[in-house]
């Protein structure tokens, strides 16, 4: 067995309202920043609850909220030169993965000379970072833990990763309050892409015995979040658990990998800004059935801890029974069940798995896969 190497960069604060403290951490790295803002927060009032804070602390600071629908590189670039002329000492990002992508490109680029579309283009930062404090407005983000971000090419809507330096992340906040004013529907989405990211993390060539170990506490708490937990002793709340869940989400892509839903959806996001929890609801019951193939014991774990099934239940009949299930909560929270009711025709979706053909992330999937893999999927869902 290969060596096991394990480091951990940002510190990590979980709770209600640890929002109401981030000035006071904050003021560990600096007393100048840029916070950069989706604009889904401003819904809510926590974007008032985030300048708060920061007012109450003495903490200087300007917003940035010129997001549009597709935070693309001429956003990044417009954000990071906005930055280097305030002459700031770190970045906050709080909203969906836009902000958080934003955040890091400037905070990764802010102190290098070479123009912005080099590193779009492959060049790894030389200079160090500047800090980094991430809210999650979804509880979740791919790459938190991990040292690239995606980046869309704002020259051909072309989804790119975008190297960034280890350890540019100094604090991470998951507060259960941010998804206070989501739907329904925007929240049945977003467990069901949890779950999704959860499952590919554990199927993934990448995982090990301590990724094992996270995304399963993670599909449990998943569970708890979707069905509650009528067999613990204390009653917490579904966002509690929801947010614990988004953590260990986190965690997991960090030290494992995502799978084929998971990339795709980002693809279909840049090319066309379609909703990424919507499109990995769509595609994960197609993974699950092609991972029966190959993943038949883990993804019968993942049934048993979703409590779909017990322990008596053939391994095979629990695994088609994950991907059942997975249909089911899909017409019962009157999502989408195809991508064709996204009003995308096939034929675009086709640059989407020739994008994600070429990302670095096709090394890691949970099979050798192609574009050509990757479309078949796409088809099977359409």
């Amino acid at each position: 067995m290969a060596d096991f190497n394990f480091k951990i960069s940002p510190n990590i604060t979980l709770g209600s309202y640890a929002i109401g403290r981030l000035g006071q951490f904050v003021r560990e790295w600096g007393a100048r920043y840029m916070v950069i803002i989706d604009p889904m927060l401003q819904d809510t009032g926590l974007d008032e609850k985030i300048k708060q804070s920061l007012d109450d602390r003495k903490i200087d600071y300007f917003v940035f909220d010129e997001i549009r629908s597709a935070a693309d590189s001429s956003v990044a670039k417009a954000a990071l030169q906005l930055a280097r002329n305030a002459h700031i000492h770190g970045v906050i990002a709080a909203g969906g993965s836009k902000a958080m992508n934003i955040g890091r490109t400037v905070a990764a680029l802010f102190n290098e000379t070479h123009d912005l579309y080099e590193y779009v283009d492959g060049a790894v930062p030389q200079s160090a970072p500047i800090p980094l404090i991430c809210i999650p407005g979804n509880l979740r983000d791919s790459f938190l833990f991990s040292d690239c971000t995606p980046i869309i090419d704002g020259r051909n809507r072309q989804l790119k990763m975008l190297k960034t330096q280890k350890g540019l992340c100094k604090l991470v906040i998951f507060d259960p309050n941010v998804t206070t004013g989501l739907t329904d529907n925007q929240l049945a989405s977003l467990k069901l892409q949890m779950l999704c990211m959860a499952t590919e993390c554990y199927l993934s060539q990448d995982a090990n015995f301590f990724s094992d170990t996270i995304c399963e506490k993670a599909i449990e708490l998943i569970g708890y979040a979707l069905d509650g937990a009528p067999n613990l002793a204390q009653n917490i709340p579904a966002e509690q658990f929801l947010a614990q869940a988004g953590c260990m989400t986190s965690l997991a892509a960090g030290v494992s990998c995502l799978g084929p839903a998971s990339l795709l959806s980002l693809t279909m996001n840049a090319r066309y800004m379609l909703n990424r929890s919507i499109t990995s609801a769509i595609l994960f019951p197609y993974i699950i059935d092609d991972a029966i193939k190959y993943k038949t014991e883990k993804l019968a774990k993942v049934a048993r801890l979703l409590h779909i099934t017990t322990d008596t239940t053939a391994s095979d009949a629990a695994a088609t029974a994950l991907a059942e299930d997975m249909r089911n909560r899909l017409a019962m929270a009157n999502l989408p069940s195809r991508l064709k009711d996204l009003s995308v025709t096939i034929e675009n979706l086709t640059l989407c798995a020739d994008d994600a053909g070429t990302l670095e992330l096709m090394n890691h999937m949970p099979r050798s896969m192609s574009s050509d893999d990757l479309f078949d999927f796409i088809k099977q869902a359409y």
